[in-house]
């Protein structure tokens, strides 16, 4: 069995072994090869109904574990674009993800995500929690619990949408043709979805138009698919729209989010 781009591996262990020499000896792969696949998060550990992500090379494979090991070339040579850390709010933390960025890893890795990338931060020493999400295309402020307590809590607050969030985008032409200031409330996937946007500026060299935008709802690609559904799609979205495509990426950020904390019960307001 040799290895191929995005091949997956389901090895039954069967005598103790040390993980790198296994998967070496199985796939035809190095084992500084393998040791770095493990590393960013590629290989996964199944006992009884639990499968969990291990790096320890030198782990010692039991027998009867089943293990799964998800070999992506392409994707492991990936040198993702670093976070940066807004605020420490210790139960959780603000970070700015920039574009490029995945909120969380795959089955093939998690180096290039928010997720691995805080808890590098951190030494590993705290547990790390998606809170919400954002568009790998997007950057922006994002919220990562570092309690099951807080995730909950803070999870609870965007579902309940009691988090106020502020976008910055530019859209291809002049909106202004359309209203400076309105509400987009068209259906998306049959579900209400509710946009409202308030005109900036205008660039006539670049024919975009420079907006704040929130949202009521949080539908797949909300604000993407509103202003493409309304004509100005969003500048650099390389899914929606026609003629807005650029080579410095999509024109769309979380600049801000307030909302009452949890814990202090006192208003929190992070901008960039």
């Amino acid at each position: 069995m040799r290895a191929e781009s995005g091949k997956k591996f389901i090895i039954k262990v069967d005598s103790p072994a040390a993980a790198a020499d296994l998967l070496s000896l199985q796939t035809g792969l190095s084992k500084s090869r393998v040791k770095d696949a493990m590393n960013k998060g590629a290989f996964w550990i199944r006992r009884g109904t639990k499968l969990k992500r291990h790096r320890k090379a030198s782990a010692i494979l039991k027998q009867g574990d089943c293990v799964e090991f998800y070999y992506d070339p392409a994707l492991l040579a990936i040198k993702p674009p670093e976070a940066c850390l807004v605020a420490d709010i210790q139960r959780y933390s603000v970070w700015f993800k920039p574009a490029g960025l995945m909120a969380q890893g795959t089955m093939y890795g998690d180096h290039c995500s928010l997720l691995r990338q805080a808890d590098l931060h951190f030494g590993s020493k705290r547990e790390v929690f998606l809170v919400h999400r954002l568009d790998r295309e997007a950057s922006g402020l994002m919220i990562i619990g570092h309690t099951k307590e807080a995730a909950a809590k803070m999870s609870l607050l965007f579902q309940q949408n009691m988090i106020e969030k502020l976008y910055r985008v530019e859209v291809l032409g002049d909106i202004r043709g359309h209203a400076e200031k309105s509400r987009i409330d068209i259906l998306i996937d049959g579900k209400t979805a509710v946009t409202d946007y308030e005109f900036i500026s205008y660039d006539s060299c670049a024919n975009s138009s420079l907006l704040d935008v929130r949202i009521a709802t949080g539908r797949l690609h909300q604000i993407r698919r509103h202003f493409d559904m309304l004509g100005y799609p969003v500048i650099g979205d390389p899914k929606y729209g026609h003629g807005n495509k650029n080579r410095e990426g999509m024109k769309l950020s979380a600049v801000e989010l307030k909302f009452i904390c949890p814990f202090t019960k006192k208003e929190a307001c992070f901008r960039i």
